[in-house]
């Protein structure tokens, strides 16, 4: 049994920036104290760097290309309506108006997404820059522009670059932005025109966040060093279908026609089985199923050092959305008008995303003067700086939300490598390959050779040294080729095929009806999400679209696969008319919060087997039902009150077992008194909230944490434990140090819902080996559930007092769960005082792991924010100019702007600001006008 040998904080040192030469450090050190009130000279240079790239946000500008005038019209808090009489002047103006705020964001995403951050960063970026040219996104999106998006789109990506490029004509770096100041004292580069590519490269960026279980086939592969299969069984308990609802309850799907069908079975009158409604001769490349690795032992050490490799580079990958792809929730639910204060529906959303400064989110309203053929939107909401159009939001006829389906479009394969080739239904197939240099500032260029299968996966472990290693005792099944020097490891991944999100994009923008956005949706291949409908006739609904492999084995997506065995291949896609989709439900509401779609008791599919539990989603349709029950109506405000809504399901488990519990320590007693007569809600001043939140972390540890390999913990925590390759009798003076690898805020056990039925199915079971722990010094070991419990609740007390103190007066949830706000690249990189100059925070927040105001934390790894409502929106459908909306920061990227955080503290506070949309509301809340003239 593992033995703790190291006191671990949680917390994990952020990485200091590569070193500045003399110059460089001077001149920062000048900046950052004019900015804070420093000498004469510093304040000079410092304030004409700063106002130089403030943008012009009154009178008029000239653009060329435009056809006709354009108005910008932004509010108190910066945030611009564009009105314009053609869709092309349209989007050129939203192209320009994004770079005058967000340029260095766009910039820095373009990068991230061809794998050219060294371009910018220098030689610490090169290791990314590898992976993410392996992966090979901006070729993929080369190929969309080129062969699968309408010459409409196109005309708006070219417009909207165009638009980029006029804010970029004769400037340099410091008149763009304070951060491009900073990297001219350390290289020459120069930002470089836009183009459509970089725009639709961006959504390859945001599908890798969101790409589904890739994780957990990691995850689970690695657990089989020190777990056995029922014990890795117990970590990935069933979906509780009875008791959290799946999405679709009503509305079914129709293979052959797409029609809608209410109630009953599901129809299936395409075929049944695995493979009925599956388009014909899609690329077929395998798809993981069990390779035999689900025992312990030494007969998985080459796996492991495998997915040991590709867990580094993805923990060191930076996130463009989320966390990597751990972690990535929302909420969204829609209310018909049955059960409204106004007779028309009402649809809120809060996608959960990675923190970051400034937002992932833009708000903007793009105006058509009068809507007609050639000038055909009307829509406002939340845009990607670097992207024309709307991603979340409404027109004058329909609103529509999102959240992570969570499907599962990524598989990992085990490939035998044979010279210049890889092993393949007993035949030797060569690799396809291509050569890429990567500049890098202030270095040397370097070249790598990116090799893919022909089915267009990349072979991940040609950009890691232990992805090349494999252990002579991998355990496969007697299938397997010879091991030799061992197996690769190749991914297969829908976004790696060409497709047609952004046509979606513009499509849902114009959509009148339901039929214009089932349609639109359909166009929505990757990454695929849960939307969510309604209208203003009165309507709601949700449909399921996206690019979904179907393969021939059953779970054959929930672990790495042998990709020498044809049996793992893709066989095709589910169509789109049989994906589960949800029409004006008789309930009268519709929730989406990351649970699973449908119960695969009615579908025929396979869609994932990694859904999210259901905590949030569930919580949320509690909400909605005691508001309607007895004929109660729903308003605005009663959604925003959703939105926040901190109660702690997991609490409401255990905490009735914590109060049985006797603690022999009067100090452990009197922060037990703290959840006596808890509402369970996790506010930031909760003193009961801290101390719960402190024994549940401890509880995962002790009864889950100490017993993962090492791949799993987090960094920093270090325990003695029985090597993997011993037999018999347990043995101290044979135990070894063993500390945890993975970054905390992606370590396990996370305390997300999954950990929630983890410790459900076992509160039946007190006497489980989950709950045994051994002594650790003068720590009392455990035999039970209780023991763990009582021991959990002592190392709790005495981390709080280690953090905030011994006086429990003075203990609040929000001292320990704070939320910092850093510049997604300097902020976090760079000196420590342009950290200073460009970050802002903490902000103590409520909520928590799992609640619907889901200020996520990781508690493998600490009790600081790590993931948050990135925005948060209601929609009203009676009248929309009544609608609300909230960024996590400001529209501006500007450090000194004041508009980069000016959202943030009503944000926090739970507050929503007004959306206006109709003409005379926009004119009336319109504080500065800029005109954009031919």
């Amino acid at each position: 049994m593992p033995t703790d040998t190291t006191a671990s904080t949680g917390q994990q040192p952020g990485t200091s920036g590569r070193k500045k030469g003399r110059k460089a450090r001077l001149v920062v050190l000048l900046l950052v104290l004019a900015l804070i009130g420093g000498v004469a000279f510093g304040a000079y240079w410092s304030i004409s760097t700063v106002r130089a790239s403030f943008p012009q946000i009154k009178g008029s500008l000239q653009l060329k290309g435009l056809s006709g005038p354009v108005e910008v019209k932004r509010d108190d808090y910066g945030i611009p309506q564009i009105y314009a009489s053609s869709d092309a002047d349209l989007f050129m103006a939203q192209g320009y108006v994004q770079a005058q705020d967000r340029f260095y964001e766009m910039d820095v995403r373009r990068h991230m997404a061809a794998g050219r951050l060294s371009e910018m960063f220098g030689k610490s970026q090169v290791d990314n820059d590898e992976f993410l040219r392996t992966l090979g996104w901006d070729r993929v999106a080369e190929q969309e522009y080129d062969t699968k998006l309408s010459d409409a789109t196109k005309k708006y990506l070219q417009a909207y670059a165009q638009g980029v490029n006029s804010y970029l004509q004769g400037k340099d770096g410091k008149g763009i932005s304070l951060e491009y100041a900073a990297l001219g004292f350390t290289n020459d580069y120069k930002p470089q025109k836009w183009t459509p590519v970089d725009s639709i490269s961006w959504l390859k960026a945001m599908a890798w966040d969101l790409r589904g279980n890739m994780q957990d086939e990691i995850d689970r592969a690695l657990l089989t060093s020190r777990l056995g299969p029922k014990q890795i069984a117990d970590l990935y308990p069933r979906y509780p279908y009875d008791r959290n609802k799946a999405i679709v309850q009503e509305g079914r799907y129709s293979e052959l026609t797409g029609t809608f069908e209410q109630g009953g079975a599901a129809a299936g009158t395409g075929g049944t089985g695995r493979t009925a409604g599956v388009s014909a001769g899609a690329p077929g490349s395998g798809a993981p199923g069990s390779t035999g690795t689900g025992s312990s032992g030494s007969g998985t050490d080459g796996l492991q050092s495998q997915l040991t490799g590709l867990t580094r580079v993805l923990d060191d990958l930076p996130p463009a959305v989320g966390v990597n792809g751990d972690g990535i929730g929302s909420n969204s639910w829609v209310v018909g008008g049955d059960h409204t204060i106004t007779g028309k529906p009402l649809l809120a959303n809060d996608p959960h995303l990675s923190p970051s400064l400034p937002s992932v989110w833009y708000q903007m309203g793009l105006h058509c003067r009068s809507v007609s053929s050639t000038c055909r939107y009307d829509v406002s909401g939340y845009t990607f700086a670097g992207m024309p159009g709307v991603i979340i939001g409404h027109n004058q006829h329909i609103a529509w939300g999102m959240t992570n389906s969570g499907v599962d479009v990524t598989d990992l394969y085990l490939e035998k490598i044979t010279g210049n080739g890889y092993l393949y239904d007993g035949k030797v197939k060569p690799f396809e390959t291509r050569e890429e240099t990567i500049k890098v500032a202030g270095g040397s260029p370097k070249k790598i050779v990116v090799r893919r299968t022909e089915d267009g996966m990349p072979l991940l472990s040609d950009r890691a040294d232990e992805l090349v290693k494999v252990g002579k005792k991998a355990t496969v099944d007697t299938a397997a080729p010879d091991r030799g020097d061992g197996y690769g490891v190749a991914l297969r991944w829908t976004a790696l095929d060409p497709g047609t999100t952004m046509d979606a994009v513009f499509a849902m923008n114009r959509a009148k009806d339901w039929t214009d956005f089932r349609k639109a949706a359909a166009l929505f291949e990757v990454p695929s999400q849960n939307l969510i409908y309604a209208d203003t006739d009165d309507n709601i609904g949700y449909t399921l679209p996206g690019k979904i492999p179907t393969r021939s084995k059953d779970d054959s997506g929930s672990v790495p696969a042998p990709g020498w065995d044809p049996e793992y291949r893709w066989t095709g896609y589910i169509d789109q008319d049989a994906l589960p989709y949800e029409y004006n439900p008789k309930r009268g509401y519709i929730v989406t919060a990351n649970q699973a779609v449908i119960d695969p008791e009615t579908y025929p599919h396979t869609l994932t087997t990694d859904w999210g539990y259901g905590t949030r989603s569930q919580r949320i349709s509690d909400l909605i039902q005691s508001k309607i029950k007895d004929g109660g109506k729903i308003s605005t405000d009663d959604m925003r009150q959703m939105q926040l809504d901190n109660s702690s399901e997991i609490a409401r488990l255990l905490v009735p077992t914590l109060l049985k519990i006797d603690p022999e320590d009067k100090d452990v007693r009197e922060a037990q008194k703290l959840l006596e007569g808890w509402d369970y809600t996790q506010d930031a001043d909760s003193a009961a909230a801290a101390y719960f939140n402190a024994v549940w972390r401890n509880i995962l540890k002790l009864a889950f944490g100490n017993k993962l390999p090492k791949e799993l913990r987090p960094r920093g925590q270090c325990l003695l434990v029985e090597p993997v390759n011993t037999t018999g009798p347990a043995d101290e003076t044979r135990k070894v140090r063993e500390c945890g690898e993975r970054a905390p805020d992606q370590a396990q056990p996370d305390g997300g819902d999954r950990w929630f039925e983890v410790v459900r199915g076992l509160m039946e079971q007190p006497d489980s080996d989950w709950w045994k722990t051994p002594e650790v010094g003068t720590r009392e070991g455990a035999v039970n559930r209780d023991q763990l419990f009582r021991r959990a609740m002592v190392d709790a007390r005495w981390e709080l007092t280690a953090k905030l103190g011994k006086d429990i007066d003075t203990w609040s949830w929000g001292r320990l769960h704070r939320l910092f706000l850093k510049n997604q690249t300097l902020g976090t990189q760079g000196p420590g005082f342009l950290q200073y100059a460009l970050n802002r925070g903490p902000w103590e927040l409520s909520g928590g792991e799992a609640s619907v105001n889901a200020t996520g934390w990781n508690a493998a790894g600490g009790f600081g924010v790590v993931w948050v409502p990135s925005m948060r929106m209601v929609v009203n459908l009676g009248d929309l100019d009544k609608s609300r909306w909230i960024n996590l920061s400001g529209a501006s990227g500007h450090a000194y702007s004041a508009h980069y955080v000016d959202q943030t503290d009503k944000w926090a506070d739970g507050e929503l600001l007004p959306w206006s949309f109709s003409d005379k509301a926009v004119e009336g809340g319109t504080t500065d006008k800029l005109v954009l003239r031919p």
